[in-house]
């Protein structure tokens, strides 16, 4: 009977092995050593700024993006694909459209249309009335697979991102362990309604904000723990450099206040698992034939920074307490007030900026 048991025991481990060596996974990592994440000291250094963050209720979950209208009411959209309109003082939730996919990327127009990246049907414009049009969905023959963040230009141009050209939004921890550059940067001319690849080859492309002075357009290169920037004018027009480098967490949503300062969500704190298994891709296969929660998953964690226009930290906010507004994803500075989307909250979160006096 032991001999059985410990038969059917060997039989099983030898099977268990097998899966995690040999099991077919959607993936197809490659090797990338980041570099040291930087400890929270200096600028960088951890506070409780964030701990008195009102959350406005909304009726969904995860109201990932802001965007606020010439009315001072409240836009996010949810899950299941609602945009959720509240007014000025943060009640009243009424629903003001449903794109029937999801919405990520919020922004107004300069017509008063909200122009919307939503994940799952591309580039869309939604009229005062909730009218929904799509704008576009693919870019030099490719189709979108996570239409992810957005700004306008004084022009009129939209700036926006597809997070990964192999993963949809559901499965972003894979395109994270895998770390191909399969994110994309466009442009879509209003005019011309011709849709232009202006970056490719980034690790989950995400926010988007463009500078006050119009020069240069920024984007989260949230793989790499940085944000790069595109000139679109003076002597550098058409090339890229790094605006921000080895950030202490993951960028997720970039806004511009429209003056001097840019304002950047760290959806969470870098993961010290994740980063050790980067340079090694058969690990990162093993560990995507893992169960969900022994895998490295999202902390509670409330991180935002402000730069400046030359990428420098001129703000940091933290809150590292369990009740903490969590994982914030999009950031909207508004008439004294920061607006925080989150991935991890069911409320739209307010902060007035006078309790957070710059040091």
């Amino acid at each position: 009977m032991k001999r059985t048991i410990l038969r059917v025991l060997l039989v099983i481990l030898v099977g268990l092995i097998a899966y995690l060596v040999a099991w077919p996974v959607p993936i197809n990592p490659v090797a990338w050593t980041p570099p040291a994440a930087p400890e929270l000291t200096g600028v960088y250094a951890q506070n409780s700024e964030l701990a008195k963050t009102e959350r406005l209720s909304l009726d969904g979950f995860a109201p990932e993006d802001v965007a606020i209208d010439n009315q001072d009411r409240i836009y996010s959209g949810t899950a299941d694909g609602r945009i959720f309109r509240l007014q000025a003082d943060g009640t009243r939730p009424e629903v003001f459209a449903n794109t029937g996919g999801r919405p990520l990327g919020l922004i107004f127009d300069h017509d008063g249309n909200l122009i919307v990246a939503d994940a799952i049907k591309g580039l869309l414009s939604i009229t005062r009335d909730g009218s929904i049009s799509v704008l576009t969905t693919q870019a030099d023959g490719g189709p979108f697979r996570c239409t992810n963040d957005l700004d306008v230009a004084a022009d009129g141009t939209i700036y926006f991102t597809d997070a990964s050209s192999r993963f949809p939004l559901a499965e972003l921890k894979a395109d994270l362990l895998e770390h191909q550059p399969n994110g994309r940067f466009m442009a879509y001319d209003t005019r011309t309604k011709q849709t232009r690849v202006l970056l490719r080859d980034l690790y989950f492309a995400n926010g988007v904000a463009v500078s006050p002075d119009q020069s240069f357009v920024l984007v989260c290169d949230t793989g790499s723990y940085r944000v790069r920037r595109v000139w679109l004018t003076g002597p550098k027009q058409g090339q890229s450099d790094v605006f921000i480098d080895n950030l202490p967490g993951f960028p997720d949503g970039i806004s511009s206040n429209g003056r001097d300062t840019f304002w950047l969500a760290l959806v969470n704190r870098r993961d010290a698992v994740l980063d050790a298994l980067q340079p090694h891709p058969f690990l990162k296969k093993v560990v995507m034939r893992l169960p969900s929660f022994l895998q490295p998953n999202i902390k509670r964690y409330a991180f935002a920074l402000a730069l400046d226009s030359n990428g420098r930290v001129v703000r940091n906010l933290q809150d590292p307490s369990p009740q903490c507004f969590t994982q914030i994803a999009n950031i909207v500075e508004h008439k004294g007030n920061v607006y925080f989307g989150s991935i991890g909250e069911r409320a739209i979160g307010r902060l007035p900026l006078i309790t957070t006096p710059k040091p």
